[in-house]
């Protein structure tokens, strides 16, 4: 089970399978009716159509035979270091790209983008790298890895002792709000989705690439 990778940019990116708990981490379990894990760490995935990158020979075309290069972000991994007040999250990742005319040795750029979000849409940061393929002579296709990283400020990404004892508090058969999920409360959601972010990366593309990856 991967407990890293997250592709998508859902408000909902609150909890994973209690399968994946650390010690540390806020678990709501018995008397609250969810089981869920909660960790300052951001959920790391690749944002829908971004994923993938198609240049053509002629910037004006978008026919399949005057595809040019076409690549994918695969194989994300993250790490993340939560001991200082500062979270660090590194993601790393590989590029696997074809092109269409094999003849000759050819060095490839493509960018990508790595970027904080808060909320599932506050944009904290934003940074473009690129990443280097290189194709031998005769080689259709070839690899390349890009990582990028960011610091998330520990308290921003921490639940206000309040709403922690809202949603932990164990509820006992005849209380009021026995049967009442806390996670429905508007003041709980809304404090998860302040203290929840997610560091992304895809390709950097352009508003034609973009739309292609939606339509095709």
């Amino acid at each position: 089970m991967n407990c890293n990778f997250r592709p998508t940019l859902a408000l909902a990116a609150l909890a994973v399978l209690a399968a994946c708990s650390n010690e540390g981490e806020l678990v709501l379990a018995e008397g609250v009716g969810v089981t869920a894990v909660r960790t300052a760490c951001p959920s790391v995935g690749v944002p829908d159509y971004t994923g993938d990158i198609t240049t053509f020979r002629s910037p004006t075309s978008r026919t399949v035979n005057d595809i040019d290069v076409t690549a994918a972000i695969t194989n994300v991994r993250s790490t993340c270091d939560e001991t200082g007040d500062r979270i660090y999250s590194n993601v790393t990742f590989d590029v696997l790209a074809t092109r269409a005319d094999a003849r000759g040795a050819r060095t490839v750029e493509l960018p990508y983008f790595s970027t904080v979000l808060r909320g599932g849409t506050a944009v904290v940061s934003k940074r473009v790298g690129s990443v280097t393929v290189s194709f031998a002579d005769g080689q259709a296709r070839a690899q390349g890895s890009g990582q990028a990283g960011a610091f998330i400020n520990r308290a921003e990404a921490t639940l206000p002792a309040d709403i922690r004892e809202r949603i932990t508090r164990k509820r006992k058969p005849g209380d009021v709000d026995a049967a009442l999920d806390p996670l429905a409360d508007p003041q709980v959601r809304a404090a998860l989705q302040r203290a929840t972010f997610e560091l992304l990366v895809g390709f950097q593309l352009s508003e034609s690439q973009l739309a292609y990856n939606a339509t095709r």
